[in-house]
């Protein structure tokens, strides 16, 4: 029987508001069956569940996080991007200084730096994730690929 189970939380890092289990990308977490669920083991007896023990383990995916938080970053472009705060923090240098030397390219600069960084386009320049908290606002992003299915649009 399908979605007969409930899993539990994973338990989050304060600091990397990731689980703290995660290992290789991969964190598990306990998933208990409804209660008189059966299964049959490999070897061929049943066993019924009471909803109290583990019945398996599930894989959810961690992110690699190493340090920068996104509220910051997003605070720092709002109120010093045009002094290039926001792009010393991510690990840009030479842009902040650009963006300091020419006050946010007249502004500009800064504006857009504002809209990339707060849409995550633009994140830590060691390719890591922002430090989201779990349950907020993270994106996803989609892409098509060669290895994507494509429906085959059928007209009408």
């Amino acid at each position: 029987m399908l979605f007969k189970y409930l899993c539990k939380e994973p338990r989050i890092d304060d600091a990397t508001q990731e689980p703290a289990n995660c290992k290789d990308m991969i964190a598990w977490v306990e998933c208990l069956p409804a209660p008189n669920v059966s299964c049959r083991l490999s070897n061929g007896t049943e066993f019924r569940f009471s909803g109290e023990e583990v019945g398996f383990n599930q894989s959810i995916p961690c992110r690699n996080v190493s340090g920068y938080s996104y509220k910051i970053a997003v605070a720092l472009s709002l109120f010093l991007g045009w002094l290039g705060a926001d792009r010393f923090y991510l690990g840009y240098p030479a842009l902040g200084l650009l963006k300091f030397c020419t006050v946010g390219f007249c502004g500009i600069g800064s504006l857009v730096d504002f809209m990339l960084i707060s849409m995550q386009i633009v994140g830590p320049s060691d390719k890591s994730d922002y430090i989201v908290d779990y349950y907020g606002a993270r994106l996803t992003r989609l892409s098509i690929t060669n290895d994507t299915y494509r429906r085959t649009q059928i007209s009408p």
